[in-house]
Parts: structure tokens; sequence; C-alpha cells
């Protein structure tokens, strides 16, 4: 374990480190120099060092770690940081708190912001020597009145070389008795003699070194009394509540005959049940008169339980009985959030990660505990800025709308409802170079010639350079010129000035100037600065045309210079013969706004030669010469040939085109037309129509590289347009370099040493020829020469940026369709900047703008292996895994997410455990009992989060089912209803049935009847029950079973008609007609709704329960005729009639005269009709003998048209096989087809569960039971019967069986 000291020795000059210091980097590789340790008393060291030289810190020097550590437990550091000193050479610090008399090993390293440098080399001490701690187990032996033998052990803490111990004995409360020796090293037991019989004493034991004498163990003892194992103590209290302690009041117990000499307080600490560990929190020795005692360092907001136990010199009592549950108050956290770390994100953000707080450093209710994130300029004073995230579990955030290129200061506090915890050792982060977001300031512009300008300019606003500023640039263009602007760049930022040249004469230029950093250009100064250049002479008019041409006169036309290079004030016309001498040419000034002159008094079918030029204030300019032949025989010229192109002509993006002229029509060419077209589809489009006369080649530019072209060209004189020429054979311009870059989409860390670079090809366009790959150059950002740098720039114009970064590296992807590659084998913890480009056979694009990443961090490339769910509880389940490989951790693994969810509900159920600490096991739980989950583990780093495991299977125990869903009551009549429930919602196992109870609300006729069925199988969901009493209100319960039962649901009821049901139809009569009986009723009131139909009930006229025999009737009927096979035989049974409409049962009819099922036998079956029959057969016989034989056959077939009723709702009784009798004969069903029962697979004690069967001589069952008869006949009835054959039931429903029968119970 990592021991942090409280102790942290700081200098007023810490935070002048922070601003010279560089910012990013490595860790130092050399430890610090001339490193010496000693002890200055028994639990301090002091340390003095010299700092390593700083071009071995490899970054910010963030200040020094002392180290101490046993010989013996390397792995266990004591650790204090202290900052950097840099106002002396020699630097002092301490460590204290260590064991007293203890060897070390003490060590000191340097550390940056990456990490920790090396550990200089070991040096061996040990802390002075102190006084010794408590002997141990101080006992008494051989007690006698008059003597006994007290023993001891070693302390623990002898703190130095033990010299002897000292004894000491009086009597109880007279320290003038008091008797003291002292004993040599080695001896641990002294016999004290001379006591006083039955007297207590106190007894002292102390150590003692060459420090002096220790802690004294005491205790009392009665002489001849020999102590005992003492009682628990009783009767704990609670009070004074507090975040970390509270006051715990108790009675002892039996001191067992002897002082108590240690009080032990036990703790159950963040109860969630009663089997919770009970763990020693407080002990308070040597005060054996004490009755409370104060239980300090316990956590805020945590439920403890107490309970205490006493020690003497025999032993630990027995534990007390537990106190009750309290909750200690709410605390600010305590702690900071561990591993704070800032990197760059972008230009205008930097990207914070914390670890956050454990749950049990949370100290408050966790809803409101979140992280308070400040931050600043580096350096500043003022503008503090922060945002709080009430989110506990969050590790990161990204700082927004910051400055560019600017160092900021940030640290992180986590807070709750109460308040809020320490803060976090400051981190230090730059945000992204940018471009500048503001051009130069100051700048101006002058004309120095017709084609020069000089432009000067100011610095950018340091605020606005957001980076290092490389260079220049000046933009420029004509004003109100739709053509796209002209850079000139300055390289370097030494120079403030540049000399345009080449420019337009008197031209009006708009001029603006912008910085460039490594990112790119920066905004252009505004507003643009107009400047025109200084005029000159004119250039030669143009579009000289003569539109009229006569034998003796012509007329010309032409329009002012394109280039005028100032303002025009004259034109001035020379013509000639072609053929005679320039000294007799005529000339004619006239004023600048002339367009057009008429030669005459020329001879005809003669060749003139015209000159026109312009003047300026500059003078005369160049001089347009145009030949015109006095005829009227003009005509258009005829095509040229058809254009070619040699192929050495050919370039990237012009080709050279020459053709020859046709006939010009007696009117000479003035201009040639040239159009081009792409290959395959596009349209012909003018590239020229002001190619001169005089030419007969034109070099077409502006043309795409590697693109496939036709040309023609026309040829236009005074007349009019030639035809277009023949189109040229196509053309292929040649391949250049690409013209535009890879697009970057992103660059991520892959592993400690590589980074994932995303990128898009440019768009076919812009390859100019065919793509053969890319190449990625990148290189090192070396900030530790940074500031030196901004400073060089003020002062030493000669600083680039080139001073402080290293060459790039290249590699070459000759794959041209990549979308990504790893970038591998790169330094840890360094910033690179990366670079992407395409390439093709002419050359190299230009490069993509610069990414920067970190490299050292990346999140686990692999899951966690072997992920094993075994199940604990009913709502837990344990899931152990083992960490990432090793190759794959990319860094030190903080800690795990676990999801898990409900399988096949993903989506619906999915939550997340995030264990902050690297552990390999974790607890699921307050789960759903007897669910499948699915579970899948992420490891993560300070980079993010890795991949999750497959999804692991695992299913909680069984547990106790939820209640019902519901009860439903239906056919209520005054004695009997049917219930239904829902199943649980969540079953959390296997059903294996449900208990139905239910007993009357107020007791009828002074008993209260509590009746108790268990229903075995999840299904049927329903009961009839008819053993109720009229008018009477009862409660029913039901829960149902998987291992054990679940909660109940209950609901009331309450018997006979309700509200709207019909009245009681007229008592009914009976007709007989041999084996049939016949039931007569009149209607009664039908209610608030009609009758719908009418059922007959029945019951054994010896008190047996009411049961529905004949269901539905339909409602015009008023008489019944049923078969007296349904019957028991020899039972007398009553009848009654039940009116049913929408309201429900009715009020039943008063019962019928009670009829017997005795059948009435035939007169063919009485004995003297057989004696009859037999004598007469027999004289028959003797006639057929005397006279011929006589043949008589007669047959009586009586056909079986009655079958058994279905077994009937079950009693409140269990009934056993050994009580069954067959002197109850009852019911026999009666007739029915809307019910079929399934077959029976359960043993004869327990019931069928569905269909009957029976032997034909075992007919006559009857459907009835009494739940409160003492002879169980009736229930067994239709139990016993041969399988193999079935009946059809009597009723219109299925009937749930009571498999078990559990209880009866009444109360009066």
């Amino acid at each position: 374990s990592l021991c942090l000291s409280s102790r942290v020795f700081s200098n007023p000059y810490a935070s002048l480190n922070l601003l010279l210091s560089p910012l990013f980097g490595s860790v130092p590789t050399v430890p610090p120099g001339n490193v010496q340790a000693e002890a200055v008393n028994s639990t301090t060291v002091r340390y003095t060092w010299s700092a390593p030289s700083p071009q071995f810190i490899n970054g910010i020097n963030q200040g020094y770690k002392l180290l101490a550590w046993e010989l013996s437990r390397s792995n266990e550091v004591t650790v204090v940081m202290v900052q950097p000193n840099f106002q002396d050479s020699v630097h002092v610090g301490y460590i204290s708190g260590l064991k007293r008399f203890t060897e070390y090993y003490t060590s000191v390293l340097c550390f940056t912001t990456p990490g920790d440098g090396p550990r200089s080399p070991p040096q061996r001490l040990r802390t002075h020597e102190d006084t010794p701690g408590a002997v141990g187990h101080l006992s008494f032996t051989d007690i006698l009145d008059t003597s006994l033998k007290v023993s001891w052990k070693e302390p623990q803490e002898k703190n130095g070389i033990l010299t002897g111990y000292r004894i000491s004995w009086e009597e109880f409360n007279r320290t003038n008795t008091r008797v003291t020796h002292y004993l040599p090293n080695l001896t641990q037991e002294y016999k004290v003699t001379g006591l006083t019989a039955l007297t207590t004493y106190t007894i002292q034991v102390a150590a003692m070194t060459s420090k002096g004498q220790g802690q004294l163990s005491a205790s009392t003892i009665s002489s001849g009394v020999p102590p005992e194992l003492p009682g628990p103590p009783t009767n704990l209290a609670i009070s004074n509540i507090d975040p970390r302690s509270v006051n715990l009041q108790f009675k002892p117990g039996y001191d067992g005959k002897t002082s108590i000499s240690r009080w032990l307080v036990e703790a159950q600490i963040g109860i969630i049940g009663e089997n919770e560990e009970w763990l020693m929190v407080q002990e308070l020795p040597n005060e054996p008169d004490a009755r409370s005692l104060e239980v300090l360092d316990l956590n805020p907001y945590t439920f403890y339980r107490f309970r205490m136990r006493q020690v003497n010199i025999v032993g630990t009592s027995p534990p007390s009985q537990p106190s009750r549950k309290i909750q200690t108050l709410q605390a600010p956290p305590d702690i900071s959030p561990a591993n704070v770390t800032l990197r760059t994100a972008s230009e205008t953000s930097l990207w914070l990660r914390w670890v956050p707080l454990p749950e049990w450093e949370y100290n408050g209710n966790p809803d409101f505990v979140g992280y308070r994130i400040q931050y600043f300029k580096a350096g500043s004073k003022g503008g503090v800025l922060s945002h709080v995230i009430m989110d506990r579990l969050e590790r990161e955030f990204t700082i927004e709308d910051l400055e560019e290129w600017t160092e900021y200061e940030v640290r992180v506090q986590a807070v709750n409802g109460i308040g809020s915890g320490p803060w976090s050792q400051a981190v230090h982060g730059r945000t992204r170079e940018s471009v500048p977001s503001s051009g130069p300031t100051n700048v101006s512009a002058f004309a120095t010639t017709s084609s020069s300008i000089l432009v000067r300019w100011g610095e950018v606003q340091e605020a606005d350079r957001n980076g290092l500023i490389l260079g220049y640039k000046v933009v420029f263009k004509e004003k109100d010129s739709d053509t796209a602007p002209l850079f000139w760049t300055v390289e370097g930022n030494n120079s403030h000035s540049v000399q345009l040249t080449g420019l337009g004469k008197y031209v009006l230029y708009e001029i603006q100037v912008l910085a460039f950093t490594r990112i790119g250009d920066g905004r252009s100064s505004s507003p643009p600065i107009l400047e025109r250049t200084l005029d000159d002479v004119p250039g030669p008019p143009v579009g000289i045309l003569f539109p009229e041409v006569r034998t003796t006169s012509v007329r010309l036309i032409w329009q002012p210079p394109a280039q005028p290079n100032g303002i025009i004030l004259a034109y001035q016309i020379t013509y000639r013969r072609n053929s005679s001498n320039s000294n007799a040419a005529t000339v004619d000034v006239l004023s600048p706004s002339a367009r057009q002159y008429t030669a005459s008094a020329l001879k005809p079918e003669m060749v003139y030669i015209f000159r026109l030029t312009a003047q300026t204030r500059k003078g005369w300019g160049e001089a347009a010469e145009a030949l015109v032949v006095t005829t009227e025989k003009r005509a258009r010229p005829q095509p040229t040939s058809r254009p070619v192109v040699p192929q050495e002509d050919v370039q990237a993006r012009r080709v050279l085109l020459s053709w020859e002229p046709g006939s010009d029509g007696l009117s000479p060419v003035r201009y040639y037309t040239v159009q081009y077209r792409e290959l395959p589809d596009s349209n012909w489009t003018v590239h020229s129509a002001s190619v001169s006369h005089e030419t007969n080649s034109y070099i077409v530019d502006r043309l795409k590289p590697f693109t496939s072209y036709q040309f023609r060209v026309k040829a236009t004189n005074d007349i009019g347009d030639s035809e277009y020429s023949v189109e040229s054979e196509a053309i292929t311009t040649l391949q250049d370099t690409p013209d535009k870059a890879p697009t970057i989409l992103s660059v991520t860390p892959h592993t400690t040493t590589s980074v994932l670079v995303r990128w898009q090809p440019p768009s076919e366009d812009h390859l100019n020829g065919v793509l053969l790959g890319f190449r990625v150059r990148y290189r090192e950002l070396h900030y530790d020469h940074l500031r030196s740098f901004s400073v060089r720039t003020v002062n030493s114009p000669s600083a680039n940026w080139a001073d402080f970064t290293s060459p790039y590296s290249i590699r070459n992807l000759t794959e041209s369709s990549l979308t990504q590659y790893e970038l591998d084998n790169l330094n840890k913890h360094k910033r690179y900047e990366i670079r992407l480009s395409v390439y093709n056979a002419v050359g190299e694009g230009p490069s993509s703008v610069p990414q920067e990443v970190f490299v050292g961090e990346a999140v686990p490339t692999a899951p966690p292996q072997n992920v094993v769910v075994q199940s604990s509880t009913a709502t837990q389940l344990d899931v152990t895994w083992d960490p990432p490989p090793l190759d794959a951790q990319n860094g030190d693994i903080q800690g795990y997410k676990i999801y898990f969810w409900e399988f096949q509900l993903q989506n619906e159920t999915e939550r997340l455990r995030t264990l902050f600490l690297p552990e390999l096991g974790v607890k699921l739980k307050n789960l759903t009992g007897y669910t499948t989950y699915m579970i899948s583990v992420a490891a993560f780093n300070a980079a993010g989060d890795g991949p999750r495991s497959l999804p692991t299977r695992g299913r909680t125990q069984q547990a106790a089912p939820t209640a019902p869903s519901y009860i439903h009551f239906s056919e209520l009549t005054t004695t009997s209803v049917n219930v239904s429930w829902g199943e649980p919602k969540q079953a959390n196992g296997i059903i294996e049935g449900y208990r139905l109870v239910y007993e009357p609300c107020t007791p009828v006729d002074g008993v209260s009847k509590i009746v108790t069925v268990d229903v075995k199988g999840s299904s049927p969901l329903w009961m009839k029950i008819k053993d109720l009493a009229d008018g009477v209100t009862y409660n029913f319960r039901i829960r149902a079973k998987t291992l054990t039962y679940g909660p109940e649901v209950e609901a009331n009821i309450t018997t006979g008609p309700g509200e709207g049901a019909p009245g009681p139809p007229g008592e009914p009569f009976i007709s007989r007609y041999g084996s049939a009986l016949t039931l007569h009723w009149t209607s009664g009131d039908q209610g608030r709704a009609p009758i719908t139909r009418y059922v007959i009930e029945a019951r054994p006229s010896d008190e047996g329960l009411w049961d529905i025999l004949i269901k539905d009737i339909p409602k015009e009927v008023t008489s019944y005729t049923l078969n007296l096979e349904m019957l028991r035989e020899g039972v007398t049974y009553d009848f009654r009639v039940i009116a049913v409409n929408d309201y429900g049962y009715g009020s039943p009819s008063a019962p019928s005269p009670s009829i017997s099922a005795q059948k009435v036998s035939p007169f063919y079956e009485e004995w003297w009709f057989l004696v009859v029959i037999a004598l007469v057969g027999l004289i028959f016989i003797l006639l057929l003998l005397e006279n011929q034989t006589l043949s008589v056959s007669n047959v009586l077939f009586f056909p079986n048209l009655f079958r058994s009723p279905p077994r009937p709702s079950p009693g409140s009784l269990h009934y056993s096989d050994e009580d069954v009798s067959t002197k109850y004969n009852d019911l026999m069903p009666a007739e029915s087809s809307s019910l079929t029962e399934k077959p029976s697979e359960v043993s004869d004690s327990q019931g069928s569960d569905s269909e009957y069967e029976m032997d034909q001589s075992r007919q006559k069952t009857h459907s009835f039971v009494n739940h409160y008869i003492s002879d169980p006949t009736y229930y067994n009835s239709w139990r016993r019967q041969q399988k193999g054959v079935s009946r059809p039931p009597a009723y219109g429903y299925s009937q749930p069986e009571p498999l078990i029968i559990s209880s009866y119970s009444s109360q009066s």
C-alpha cells in the first residue's frame, strides 16, 4: 500500500517554476544527485539532494518524491512529495511518522507530468531508539492468600533494545503501600509475596530501554481469589452521532473478580442483512471504570450496528447484544479524485480525466456526489472559471471555449450535499495550436512603379496569434475583379514588408496581409488597403475592324487598349499603302472618345496598312496594325485546317495547338477563336476569342491533368466568322502531382506506442493521375524549447519553427485502397504531429493539415478473459474474470465495467456496475430471482474503455414469488363461489402450487372457521368453494409457492344475491314417471335485467351441501326432466332452482319436497312373473317334444344412457383411504357435454387430477362433498374407480384439484 504523508514542503518559487518550465515531455532519465539521508529522531528522517541536470528532466519538473521502506517490505513505500526549489542548490525534505528503531531503505526521485524518473541508489539507516510499548499478555497464576505469580511477554513494540522490566504492586487506591522491583531483560515472570489475604492489589509491569520506562500494563486482583472470564457488557446506548464518531454508553458485565483491562467495540458496517461480518473498530485500554467511550474513525453517512466485549487478565468476554442500527452523519469528502491528467483536445478545449471516488469515500448521499473543476490561465491571478458535474461516476470532462495556444492550470475536487473535498494537485495543459484569428496590424501599401507596390505591416496581436507565426502572406487582386486573389508568401516572421512586382499598370488593387502558423493561414487584415500602381504608356487598342470598305474609302472601328496604363488622352491613326514608303503615310490625331475613323481618297484594289496607337500623359503607347483591301468583293474566311497538337507539346495543364489558315476572302483575318471540350461528354467551351491573326498556333492552358480533350478553331474577318475547323484528334494531358491532400478523419491512440490514423482520400478530380499510394509524415513536437522560442520571436528575427522540431519521418504506403494505418514504433509520453499526402507517378501532392496526438496512452485492445458467473443467492450473482492479456492492456488497468441485463431484454433492462479498482470480481446484488442474466465485462485505463467480453449467461437461484396478480370471483350464490387468481408477475422460480385460505370476516353462529387448501401445480388457477354461509363476508387469501411461499393477495366477497339479481323462483314440485324425475317451477322477480338462464342445485337430504346439478337451462323453460341414473340409488335428495341474469345468481327457491332415488322395478322383474314364465316355458317344451321342435328367441336390451359426474370441488379436511365407506350413495351425474377432464397420474391418496375412470359395477358415486362432515365417504366415493372408462362431466367448467388439504381450524 502507498502511504502518502500529510506534510509536503513547498517554497514561494514553485509558481515561477510552472511559468518557466517546459509543458510536455517524458519522464526524467537520471535521479537527483548527492542524496543523503539521516535519522533525526525515532520517527523522522532528513533528506538532502541536488536537482538533476535540466537536460535530463525531459519536461516540467513537478517536484521530488522522498521514499522510505522497511527492509522486508519493499512493496510498502512511504512517500512524501516535495515541490522543486530553484533558489537553493541543495534541497531539504523530511519523512515523519516512521516506525521507531526500525531499519529503512531511503531514496529520492524527480517526477514530471508523464511520470516518475529513476530512484537514487537506496541508502540504509535505522531510526533512533525510544521508550517501549506495553508488555503483552499480563496474567496471574498460583494465586494464594499471601502470594501469586505474575507473567508477561515482551512488548510488541520494543522501540529499542530492552534493558529490563519494572514491576510494582500496591493495595488498591493506597499508593503508600507500593513495592517496586527492577528485573533483568530476560525475566518474564515474578512471584509476589508478603500479600495480605483477601485484599485487592493493583499490579503494574513496564519494559525499559536506554530511553527510559515504557507504557505501564496494570491489573487488579484479590489475593486468594482466582480471576475468571468476564461477562459481556449490557444496556448499549448510542448518542452524539457525528459524521466520524459516536458515543457508546454501556453497563459493565461481570468483571471475573479482577479489573477490566480493555474494552472492545465491534461493528457491522454498511449493514444490508443480519449476517454481516463483525469488525473490531475501537479499543479502550486501562480504563476499568469506564461507562462510556467514544468510537472514532467511523465513515460518514454509513450504517453501523455495535456490540462490545470486555477483557480482563483471563480473557475476552462473549459479545454483548447488538445495539440499534444507526447511520453516521454526512461530511464533505475527505480525498480528492486520483490520477488527474490533462490532455490537449483541440485548439479551444482540454480533456481532463480522473479516477472517481470509491463509494466508501462519498461521505454523503450518493445522489448528490459530483465533481467541481476549476481552471484558469497559468500565471494569471484572475479569470478563474469552474464547472460542476453532478455525476458521481463521471471520470472525464472536456473544458470548452478556451483560448487557442494558451496554457491553463486545472484542478478538481469532489463535492456532495454537505460540502467540498480537498482540491487535487494542479495539472497544466496547453490548447492546441491554431491559425491566427486576426491579421497583422498597421498594414500599408505604396506604389513604387507602374508594376510594383511596397506593402508593410506590423505584428499580429499576441492574443490572436494562436500559435507560432511562421510567416506572412500578402493577398491582393484588382478591385471589383471576379478573379481569384493572388498570394505573395513571406517565409519567417522576421520580415514585415515586401515589394509586389509584376503588377498591372495603373491598376487599383485591394491588398490584405495574413499570418500563418504550422496549422495554416489565419484571417486576413481588415479592411483591405486600396492602392493603384503608377501610370505608363498604354497598350495597343484592340478589336480593330473595317465594317465598311469601298474602293476609295474605308471605315474602321476599335476599342480602347486592354491595358490603358493610365488615362487615355488621344488616339493617333497612321495609314498608307502597304507597298509605299512610310514617309508617305497619312497621320491623324483623334480625341480620346473617338471609336471610329473613315479614311477616304484611297485607290481601288490596293492593300493599305493602318496603325492605331493611344496616348497617356506618359506618351504614345504600342501601336496596333491592320491590313485592308479597297475592294467590294470581300467574303467570310474559309475554315482553318484541322488543328494538331504534337505529342512533345502536350503538358499536364497546357498544350500547343497549331493550324494552317484558310482563304481570308479578300478580307484579312482579324482574330481566331479556339474552343475545347473535355471528353467524353462535355460541351464545347470557348477558351479564347481573341487569338492574334498574326499567329498560326496557340497555347491552350488551364486544362486538367490526365484528361482527354478535343479542339477546334474558327477565323473571323471584317465580314464574319468562318465555320469551325474539323475537331482535332483526342489529346490526353499528362499526369501532374495531386493538388489536394487526404482529409485525416481521426488519429487515435491504439497501443502505448502506436496510433491509428483514419483518412478519406481526395476525389478523383484532384488526383491528377493514377493514385499509387499514401505518404505519412510524423515527428515529435519538442515543446521543451517552446517558451524560449516565443521570446526570440520578438528579439531575434531569425527564429523559425524548425528550431524546435525534429525532421519528419516518412512511411510510404503503396496500397492505394487504404483508408487507415497503424503508425507504430513511436515513443511513449510524446506528442506527435502527423501529416498525410498522396502521390502518383509524377510526384507527391500537398500535405494535410497537421494532426496532433499524445502517444503513451491507449484503451485496452482486448476484453477481460475467462468471465465466470456463479449463482450465489436468489438476488445475487458472483462474477469473476481474468484481466486482459498484458500486451493488450496498454497501460495500468484502472477498473472494470460490468454490463448485465435480463436474457433477451438487453435494451429494456441493461444496467452498469463500475469498479474503480482493478479487482477481478464483483457481486451483482438486488437481482430478480430465478432469472437468466447476461453479463459482459470491459476493462478501462486512463485512456478509456476497452472492448466488452462476449456475454456470459448466469441464472439467479429460486426465491419466493411475488403475490398472485389478482383475485376474481364468479358464479356467486348464497353458499358457493368460484375463485380464480392470476399468476405472480415474477415467479422467481418454478411455481409448485398455491395456498388458498378463506375465513369469515365475522364469526358465523359464534364460530370462525379458517380453511386452508394447498393446490399442487401451476394450473389451473381457480377453485369452486361450496361450504359458505348465506349473507356472510369472507376474506380470501392466496399466495404462490416456489421453494417457499411468497406474499399474499387478498380480497373479500359477500355471499348471497347481489343488488339487481333475480328473486327466488316458486317452490319446485316433482313429478315422477318410471326412471325419470321432472322438476316444475314458476318464474319469480327477474330483477333489474331479464333472466338469462336457470340453474338446478341438489343436495342429499341428510345435511349435504348444495351443489349445481344442472347449469344451463334456457330462460323460457319452467320444468326439467332428469334421469334417476344420475342419482345414487336409495339416497333422498332436495332440489331448488336459481334464476340468473346479468347481475349474477339470484336467490334460490325454497327446497322441493324430498324424493328418494329408489327405482320402481317393472312387472317383468317381479318373482311371480318369472315363475309364471318358467312354467309356461316348461309346458311349451313338453309340447314341442311331443309334436315338433319349437324355437323361440327373446332378447331384452336396456342401454346405459347416463355416465358419472366429474369430481367435486375440494373439501377442507385431509382425507385418507382408510376412512372409505360405501354406505353413503348419493348422486349420479347429470348429463352434460361441456367439460373434458385430463387423465390422472396422481396417486390414490392425493386424488386424481382430471379424467375419472370407473368400473361399471361402481358407477353409482355421488358428486358432493360436505366440508365439515366427519365421515369422508362423500369425498372418496368418486375416487376409487377402475381406470379405463371415462364419462362426460355434469358441469360446464373445469374444476381444479386440491392435492393436499393442509388444515382446518375453527374459532369461537
